[in-house]
């Protein structure tokens, strides 16, 4: 069975052809990072604005590559921006409507779980996910298709939202995180001890404090940012990412360790920061777990995400008449 897939979240537009849920035909992904980096962030008008612009090309690229007849339309509902979300789930309606085939509203969350069940054929439920993003960072159980219980997330920032507020104190590029990875690579990690909210009984994370905690750092007059100074954009850079990836590495083994899961999927737009994936496949290697990371195009917003999780809400007869798909900003896991 072939599912087209279409996401329009935020600001890349994608579509996708998945075979069964596994078997990619065609991935095709338009970014707009040159239309939002003088903004030094996402604006939500201008994402929707491109997304109508891109969508029927991005269509026609997605199908044309893949060369195969589309069975079923899954589509992102949510969470996201609701503008760029209708815009996706409009022309999903539409397709299904015109080809007389099912629609499938897919949580975009849930969606990150399945880029690592795409890449790695022998990964089975249950298992622990990280879904670790600019707007959420969340711990879920996945105990079958359709099956999860979330057991953490984060209290106010997400782990992408901090790496992008600090890139824009520290006026890097846009997008921040992958600016901050680059220059941490230069940087020493041991230069400024940054403080790690491990909040004690709980699986949930909290990012707020080392977000400012670095702000601190830099309006301070001992940080000596200066051109003498003995202590660097690259080591601000290289701490703070060290900060976060102790904290997300950590709190994720010892929650697979409570709940006795050995598999670890993690996924999301963080999940592409090289410091993170070395950091849990040296845990995976020393605590024998096994890890499961996806590649770093589908870490990102994607449509082969989507078409994959379709599949398998199309396989439970959970999917909805193509009359019903509703566009939900908000959509948290509770609601999957």
């Amino acid at each position: 069975m072939n599912i087209l897939g279409i996401e329009t979240s935020c600001d890349e537009t994608a579509a996708a052809v998945v075979e069964n849920g596994r078997k990619i035909k065609s991935t095709v992904v338009a970014s707009q990072w040159s239309v939002h980096r003088s903004f030094r962030g996402v604006v939500p008008e201008l994402a929707s604005r491109s997304h109508v612009e891109r969508i029927n090309d991005i269509l026609d690229e997605a199908l044309r590559k893949a060369n195969k007849p589309i069975h079923a339309v899954a589509v992102t509902t949510g969470p996201g921006l609701v503008g760029a979300l209708l815009v996706g789930v409009v022309t999903a309606r539409a397709w299904g409507l015109a080809k007389k085939i099912p629609v499938i509203g897919i949580n975009h969350l849930e969606g990150h779980l399945f880029a690592g069940l795409v890449e790695h054929r022998r990964l089975k439920p249950p298992f622990l996910g990280l879904i670790a993003s600019g707007g959420h960072t969340e711990l879920l159980i996945f105990r079958g298709y359709g099956k999860y219980e979330r057991i953490g997330a984060t209290r106010d920032d997400a782990a992408g939202e901090a790496f992008d507020k600090v890139a824009n104190r520290l006026q890097l590029p846009f997008p921040g995180g992958p600016s901050i990875d680059r220059l941490a690579q230069k940087g020493n990690p041991q230069a400024i001890s940054f403080p790690r909210s491990w909040i004690p009984g709980t699986h949930d994370f909290s990012f707020s404090g080392i977000k400012t905690a670095v702000s601190n750092f830099i309006a301070s007059p001992t940080s000596k940012l200066s051109k003498n100074r003995p202590v660097s954009i690259a080591d601000i850079c290289a701490s703070f990412q060290e900060a976060m990836v102790d904290v997300l590495t950590q709190k994720t083994i010892r929650a697979a360790k409570a709940y006795g899961l050995r598999s670890i999927v993690v996924g999301g737009g963080v999940a592409a920061n090289r410091a993170l994936r070395l950091a849990f496949e040296k845990a995976a290697l020393q605590e024998k777990f096994r890890i499961f990371l996806p590649d770093r195009s589908f870490c990102t917003d994607n449509a082969v995400m989507i078409a994959s999780a379709g599949y398998y809400k199309w396989k439970t007869h959970a999917h909805h008449s193509k009359n019903k798909i509703e566009v939900n900003p908000t959509l948290h896991v509770q609601n999957w």
